[in-house]
This record gives structure tokens, C-alpha cells and sequence, in this order.
């Protein structure tokens, strides 16, 4: 449970910081106004939030594989709503952070 925990967090957590980055950039960059860039901003400090909510105690590692699932979030987000198309390079280099996040977070380590 504490392993579907932490993965549902991190899930939430790139929801609210891609999310509220995209807000932010389709407010400057597409000229769609402070409202946009507002609700990022929200999002951006919902972020910090839902990271202290992870079942692991350790800032550093926390935000170390959090940097993971950023990177693979990020390429999922530009597909759906920005048409982007990921190449072999793009989806390898993901599958590469997403292999570092389960070693940083969920190898087994003594107690």
C-alpha cells in the first residue's frame, strides 16, 4: 500500500507542477492573461504540498526522484495537450528516469 501510495502522490504532484507550468506558459506565451497564470501559480504551490505528503521522510530523495517522474510527466503532458510526438530518444530517456526513481525510492534498504 505504501509503494501505490507514494506512486499516486507522485502522479498528483507532476499533475499540479506540469499543470501549473503549462498555465503559466499558455499565459505569457499565448497571450491568454493573468487568470491562466494565476491558476498556475496555485498549482506550483499545490505541488510543494503534495510532496510532504510522500510516505518517505527524506527531502533529497524525494525531490531526486520526483525529477523522474518530471521528466516522463512533462513528454505525457506534451502529447495530450500539446501535439507533441515523443521520438525513441525522448520515450528511452524517460523509461531511463522512471528506472532511476524505483531505484531511488523503492529498493530495499536495511533498517
Amino acid at each position: 500500500m505504501t509503494v501505490a501510495r507514494s506512486i499516486l502522490l507522485f502522479g498528483l504532484a507532476a499533475l499540479a507542477e506540469i499543470g501549473g507550468a503549462w498555465l503559466i506558459w499558455q499565459g505569457v506565451r499565448e497571450q491568454r492573461g493573468w487568470a491562466w497564470m494565476g491558476a498556475g501559480v496555485v498549482a506550483l504551490g499545490l505541488y510543494g504540498f503534495v510532496a510532504t505528503l510522500q510516505p518517505d521522510a527524506q527531502f533529497g530523495r524525494i525531490l531526486a526522484a520526483y525529477g523522474g517522474v518530471f521528466v516522463a510527466g512533462s513528454l505525457v503532458w506534451g502529447m495530450a495537450f500539446d501535439g507533441f510526438r515523443p521520438d525513441r530518444w525522448d520515450v528511452t530517456g524517460a523509461l531511463v528516469c522512471l528506472a532511476g526513481v524505483a531505484l531511488i525510492m523503492y529498493a530495499p534498504r536495511p533498517a
